[in-house]
Order: C-alpha cells, then structure tokens, then sequence
C-alpha cells in the first residue's frame, strides 16, 4: 500500500496551464475525490500520476519514491476510465485476466485472483459471458475487476460512474465505497459530481481552472468553504449568493440586501465589524431557509418577503424558487408547505448557518 504526494505538480499543454502549482499529501488507504467543473484540470492531475501525460514541473511520489521516469507500467497503479474498455470478444474472465497474462502471471494465481475480485464485486456468475451481454452496471464492476486483480498500491479512478443511470450510479457508488473499506487500499477517484465527492471521500480537493481551492473533508468543505467557488459547487442545489453590505445600527450588525434586511446574530458579529459598509457577498443554503410554520427550534431566523416563483414538489421536501427584488433563489422547505407561484410569502434565513464573502477577493470572512 502506498500514499502518493503531488509535490508542486504544473501541466502545461502549449500556453495552457491545465494544473497549476498542485500540492496534495494523500494519505495510505485513504479514498481522497479530485473535484471540479470539466475542464478544471482533475482528470490531467490524474493522468499525470499515472504516467500518461509527463509533468512540466514539480515531482510526483508513489510510497516516497519519485515516479516522474518510471514507465506506467512499473508505478504498481491499476486505472478505471469513464469508458469501459473491455475486449468485445473475449470473456469477463479472459477481460480480468488479461493484464496478468500479458506479466506471465501463473495460471493458478490467475484462476485465484480473478474468482477473487469476482466474489468481491458479485459478478461470478457472468465469468463466461462476453461484454455484450452485460448491462452498464455489470461491465463498470468487469472494469474495477481488472484492476483489483493487479493487486495495485494505488486505485485511479476517473469519472468511472458517468455512463451509468442515476439508480446504477447510486448502486455503484456504494460498491466502491464498501469495495475501498474491503481493499484497504489507495483510492484517488476524479469526479465533477458533488455528490459522489460528498458521499465516497475521506478527503475532497476542489480544483477550478488548475488551482487548488480547497482541500479537507467532506464536511467541512460544506461548513466551512474557504471561498466563493467552494461554497458554490459543494451542495445540492447550490448555495444561494446575493450581493450585500454589513451595516451598524446601534450595537447590531445587519446583513443589508437591499430588498431584505437580516441581523447578524451576536456570536457571530466579531468576524464582520470591521468591515461594516463594505459591498460583501452574503450566502446561505437552501436547506438553511425554511417555511416559518415548520421552522426548527432554537434557530436564529430572520424574515424576508419574496415572491414565489417555481415549485418543485419532491415528496419528502419541496424546492422553492423566490424571487426578492432581482434576486433568485432556491429554499428546501416542509413538504407540508402549501407555497402557489406568485404568492407572496415570508421565509426564514437561519443566520446560525450564514456565510460572508469578500465581494473583491471572494474569499470567505471568519
């Protein structure tokens, strides 16, 4: 088993910078997500560790070891890309097996290693079929196997669930979790999905246009985002953002949106007095804006009047779209909420959960 460290890792592609200064320290068996919008650089960081794309600068370490000129094949990593890439005419067994036979692994220890993986990810019964006749979510599992046969120091996974429907994704999801748990093993896996991120890491690093933005838990990414693109991407529906300044009345603090006017609760008043009449970017997620009626207790709510816009009824909540001056935004309320387009109505901001931004540098205030 191995960590794996990005030391100051650049990729340039021309003049296109496509990762830039990249510094990660992954743990042993730990299951860290790059994440990011396409384009951001992930899938090349990734590539980049596998020996498939050269680094312009900067070192790359598999258990210590500097693996920047040592061939793919020799950095003891095994990959599952978004296509399948399965040999059409061969069998599941022959697919798995390939690898080791092309290292003149002994028959015996293949027979021992693909029946293995096969157990491990509930496909031994299709051993003897050809790839044609398995769904998605059979040949994604034929895919990891091949992996897992070359008993890797570290798993690669890039955007391995993008080809699947939204139930096999959920299913699969799960698999690889518990597939990690089982493997005790090194597990990078490269998603622009926020919640596979959300659901499957130890750790996510949240990467926009080469840059590192952030990198920590799951948790604390979605408490405790370090900026503007974080707070954006980490949630489902996303953080709501309107254009604001702090203003004094007295001993208050109060968030001033033009349209609406929310204080600032006591405990949180230290962070932002010194920037009273600064233009600032207020946050605050959907599920921390609730119907009044079936608001929870022990909250600090503020109210603000909008109109309602759109509603989306998803049986266990009801997504609200809101319209406050010209400002939209989207509320995770009760479904026992009874919200009709165009009705004017008064929803609560828990400003226990609020988030301030710098409007300039978009970087959060604590």
């Amino acid at each position: 088993m191995a960590s794996v460290t990005f030391d100051h890792i650049t990729k340039r592609f021309g003049d296109v910078i496509a990762v830039n200064d990249l510094n990660i320290e992954i743990a042993d068996k730990e299951f860290l997500v790059l994440v990011g919008p396409s384009g951001c650089g992930k899938t090349t960081a990734l590539r980049c560790l596998a020996g498939l794309e050269d680094v312009s600068e900067g070192r790359i370490l598999i258990a210590d070891q500097v693996v920047n000129d040592i061939a793919p094949k020799d950095r003891d990593i095994a990959m599952v890309f978004q296509s399948y890439a399965l040999y059409p005419h061969m069998s599941v067994f022959d697919n798995m097996a390939f690898g080791l036979k092309l290292r003149k692994t002994p028959k015996a220890e293949i027979k021992r290693r693909v029946e293995e993986a096969a157990g491990i990810l509930g496909i031994e019964h299709l051993l003897d079929r050809k790839p044609r006749q398995l769904s998605g979510g059979q040949r994604q599992r034929v895919a990891v196997g091949r992996a897992i046969v070359r008993e890797p120091k570290v798993f690669l996974f890039d955007e391995p669930l993008s080809n699947l429907d939204a139930k096999l994704r959920v299913e699969t999801r799960a698999n690889i979790s518990k597939l990690h748990q089982q493997l005790e093993t090194t597990f990078i896996y490269v998603t622009h999905d926020q919640v596979e991120a959300m659901t499957m890491a130890t750790r996510i690093a949240v990467i926009n246009k080469g840059l590192l933005q952030q990198i920590d838990t799951p948790q604390v990414l979605y408490d405790r985002p370090d900026n503007l693109f974080v707070a954006g991407f980490i949630g489902s529906p996303a953080m709501n953002f309107f254009p604001a300044h702090i203003r004094k009345d007295g001993e208050n603090l109060f968030i001033d949106g033009g349209t609406f006017k929310v204080k600032v609760p006591e405990t949180r008043k230290g962070a932002y007095i010194s920037h009273v009449d600064k233009p600032v970017i207020f946050g605050i997620r959907p599920e921390n804006i609730h119907n009044p009626e079936y608001a929870p207790p022990n909250i600090d709510a503020q109210p603000v009047e909008c109109i309602v816009d759109v509603t989306e009824l998803m049986g266990n909540e009801i997504f609200v779209y809101l319209k406050t001056g010209d400002n939209l935004f989207v509320a995770r309320v009760d479904p026992r909420s009874r919200y009709h387009v165009d009705d004017k109505v008064q929803v609560s901001f828990n400003m226990n959960n609020m988030h301030v931004f710098d409007r300039e540098s978009e970087i959060a205030i604590r």
